[in-house]
This record gives structure tokens, C-alpha cells and sequence, in this order.
């Protein structure tokens, strides 16, 4: 994979296109907290990178320029408004920088654990700019709420012009 940096410093593919994560992944926890990352992310997560407290009982991983482009954006938030402080208090407090070990698997911290319900079987599936690492359990539920049926999502996108 060749790669380029541009002025604002993201990172991009040699065609401009900036770093994309897609599939679905399924892998366990080990004993000590580690998940193996699918090989087929691992490229464009990164030596080092972000995970922290995802919506939805989720964690949101981020290649270090992502979160840098988050990052920028969170702190544009108006500190008078105490929902945005209290997303960026959220947001911030539970990240923590990564590396993976030479089997490819990173040590997910105890508390992040604990904020998705991950104990032992984990989806990791990539979205876009980020990787979202799920309990199966809870990938399960969210897939089987009525409300994200794609006939539902798709009238909704369509609102949006999408």
C-alpha cells in the first residue's frame, strides 16, 4: 500500500483517498484483555493508535491522524454548553493510546471493557475512518433493533439526500 502525506496532515492512499476500514471480524479476547486486529486493518490503523468509549456500547478506534482530525474538531466545541463538555469529558476520559504486540492483538484496558460489555467474543468492524470493536452480544442486539431495519435507514438517508 502506498501512502502520502498531505499539508493538513492526513494520511491518504497514492489516489488522494483517505485511509477507509470496512468488514466484519470475528475474534475473542484472550485472558489478559488482547484481541487480535484482522490483518486487513492493521495496514491502515497504524504502529500506534486511539481506542476510547464508542456510542452506542461500543469503542471507537482511530489511526493517530483520524483521531487528530476528531480531536480538532471536539475542541471547536463551546465550552458554555454543558452537553458538549459532557461528550468531550466522555470521549476523552476513557482513551488511551495503543500499540500492537508482534501477533497483531492489542491490550484492550479494563474500563473499556467494562463500558462495552466485552468479556470474551468480540465483531470488529470497520466503519469508514475509524474501527468499532463490539461485544458479539451487543452487536447482536443492535443488529435486531427494529428501528435499524435497512428499509428504515434507507427512507432515513434518502431525507438526507444520500
Amino acid at each position: 500500500m502506498w501512502y502520502k502525506v498531505v499539508v493538513s496532515g492526513e494520511i491518504t492512499h497514492e489516489n488522494g483517498v483517505r485511509c477507509m476500514f470496512i468488514g466484519e471480524y470475528n475474534h475473542s479476547l484472550d485472558n489478559k484483555g488482547r484481541i487480535i486486529i484482522p490483518s486487513k486493518l492493521r495496514d491502515e490503523l497504524g504502529e500506534t493508535f486511539i481506542i476510547t468509549k464508542g456510542l452506542d456500547n461500543c469503542l471507537f478506534v482511530y489511526p493517530t491522524n483520524e483521531w487528530n482530525i476528531v480531536q480538532n474538531k471536539l475542541k471547536s466545541l463551546p465550552l458554555t454548553r454543558k452537553d458538549a463538555r459532557a461528550f468531550v469529558r466522555f470521549f476523552f476520559s476513557g482513551a488511551t493510546e495503543c500499540e500492537l504486540d508482534k501477533q497483531g492483538r492489542a491490550l484492550i484496558p479494563s474500563n473499556l471493557r467494562e463500558h462495552c460489555k466485552l468479556d470474551k467474543d468480540a465483531v470488529i468492524i470497520g466503519v469508514s475512518t475509524r474501527i468499532e470493536i463490539w461485544s458479539s452480544e451487543e452487536w447482536n442486539k443492535y443488529n435486531d433493533d427494529d428501528d435499524l431495519s435497512y428499509e428504515n435507514i434507507a427512507e432515513k438517508m434518502a431525507e438526507l439526500g444520500i
